[in-house]
C-alpha cells in the first residue's frame, strides 16, 4: 500500500561499531536493542542445529521504545502485530547494509482500525530512521 516501503541504505562501520552508535543514537530517542544477545542470525541457526556458510553475518536487531510500547500496547494490545521494529543488517560488497521494512499508514490503520496508532507507529519509523542515520555516520564522512 501507499507509503510502505523498504528504507534500504548502508555504511562503510564494520558491525560492531555500528550497532555501538545505534544504540547509543537510539537511547537519546528513547530507543534499546532488545535482542542483542540473539540479533546475529548465525549464531541463532546454529543453536538450532543449523550450518550455515563461515561469512554468513545476517543480523536482525530488534529495536524498541519500552515506554512508548508500553502504553501503546496497554491501550489496545490488537498493536502487537505492527509493534516489533526489526533493522536487518548483512555485508555486501565490503558494506554494511542496512534494511528496515517500513508500513504505510493507511495500511496499519485498515488492519488495526485505529488511526491514531497508525499516525503514530509513522513517527516511531521516522525516529528510527534518525537512528540508523545518526549511527551509520557518527565518526565518518558518510551521509
Amino acid at each position: 500500500m501507499q507509503n510502505t516501503r523498504l528504507y534500504a541504505t548502508q555504511t562503510s562501520k564494520p558491525m560492531t561499531d555500528f550497532l555501538r552508535d545505534l544504540s547509543k543514537a537510539g537511547e537519546q530517542r528513547g530507543f534499546l536493542i532488545h535482542n542483542e544477545d540473539k540479533m546475529e542470525m548465525g549464531h541463532t541457526f546454529g543453536r538450532h542445529g543449523i550450518e550455515v556458510a563461515e561469512d554468513f553475518d545476517l543480523h536482525m536487531i530488534q529495536i524498541c521504545n519500552p515506554n512508548k510500547a508500553a502504553a501503546s500496547l496497554s491501550a489496545n494490545p490488537e498493536r502487537a502485530a505492527l509493534m516489533p521494529k526489526f533493522i536487518t543488517t548483512f555485508s555486501k560488497n565490503g558494506m554494511l547494509q542496512i534494511r528496515m521494512m517500513t508500513y504505510g499508514q493507511e495500511l496499519i490503520q485498515e488492519l488495526i482500525g485505529d488511526p491514531d496508532f497508525a499516525q503514530s507507529v509513522q513517527a516511531s519509523y521516522r525516529a528510527i530512521i534518525d537512528t540508523i542515520e545518526e549511527a551509520k555516520s557518527n565518526g565518518t564522512n558518510e551521509s
